[in-house]
């Protein structure tokens, strides 16, 4: 997310200087030695940055030219967003450089567009989406204390047995500050998103039931599950499984085809001799033993 925020300010720059680039070339900085022009600056950011900024500024034309992403979906990504990290949710936002939900939408948004071009020609069958079904785990809520070694994790079990609250047990002992803040609160997670150990444990838990120390890579983890989703039926999550089934399939080999495919079908022609390689398909390699053969 970060690199794709870096990306759109130095684009807004080199846009931006490149109108002003024809003609006398304004002044940026003037010095003792000699001044900085709009034109100096613009070719800086043209050769450090150039090839990736314009590649993704063609991309999301490309894609928006043929794949919608409606608000609905980019809302349904942001809640997503929101009940997994909870609290942490505006200082996640600001790590990343975003001033607002409507900056990280149009992050999400260019995204969906390359899931969506990607999957076009996957398959996904019936068979592989009744296994998944199977498979799928709905989200649950919940909080954690973590500490280093059994002895302390079990001290700080006993307080909760004998009645004190997991919040204040959490905020005095847990070593994961960050969820410790908040009552040892994790927000909402899914299957695969924590460490096995933690994951095993939490879902065999019911609503409001306290675990016994549980260890992984991380330490001794006493979990709480707070909430729990109920799991819809097949037919209602069809159409999410066959997405998601299709998108677990996309690699980075289906992501350039599709992309390429993109591009050609949108007759894209670079004009600035400096990037006239950039969008071309890569030649297939020749196999060895053809080659020798050819000899």
């Amino acid at each position: 997310m970060k690199k794709w925020i870096l990306s759109l300010s130095v684009a807004t720059g080199v846009l931006v200087l490149s109108a002003c680039s024809s003609g006398d070339s304004e002044v940026v900085v003037e010095t003792g030695n000699g001044n900085i022009t709009q034109e100096d600056f613009y070719q800086a950011l043209k050769e450090q940055y150039g090839e990736q900024v314009l590649q993704e500024l063609v991309y999301e034309k490309v894609l928006s030219e043929n794949y919608e992403v409606s608000e609905d979906e980019l809302n349904e990504q942001v809640d997503t967003m929101k009940e997994q990290l909870g609290s942490n949710f505006q200082l996640a936002l600001a790590q990343y450089g975003m001033e607002s939900e409507e900056d990280l939408k149009e992050m999400l948004r260019t995204g969906l567009m390359q899931e969506k071009a990607a999957i076009k020609d996957v398959e996904a069958t019936e068979e592989e989406m009744k296994e998944y079904y199977e498979n799928y785990k709905p989200e649950i809520q919940a909080r954690h204390i973590l500490v280093a070694d059994k002895e302390t994790a079990e001290e700080a079990k006993k307080k909760l047995d004998d009645g004190e609250d997991f919040s204040k047990v959490a905020e005095e002992y847990s070593t994961d500050t960050a969820s410790a803040a908040n009552g040892g609160d994790l927000g909402w997670f899914g299957a695969g998103q924590m460490v096995a150990e933690f994951e095993e444990a939490a879902y065999a838990l019911k609503v409001d039931e306290i675990s016994d120390p549980v260890e992984s890579q991380h330490g001794f983890h006493i979990i709480q599950v707070t909430d729990k989703k109920e799991k819809e039926s097949y037919e209602d999550m069809k159409e999410e499984i066959e997405y998601q089934v299709k998108v677990a399939k996309v690699d980075s080999t289906i992501i350039q085809d599709a992309m390429q495919r993109e591009l050609e079908n949108s007759g894209v022609e670079v004009k600035d001799s400096d990037f006239k390689e950039l969008f071309k398909a890569p030649e297939a390699e020749t196999d060895d033993s053809e080659a020798k053969d050819e000899k």
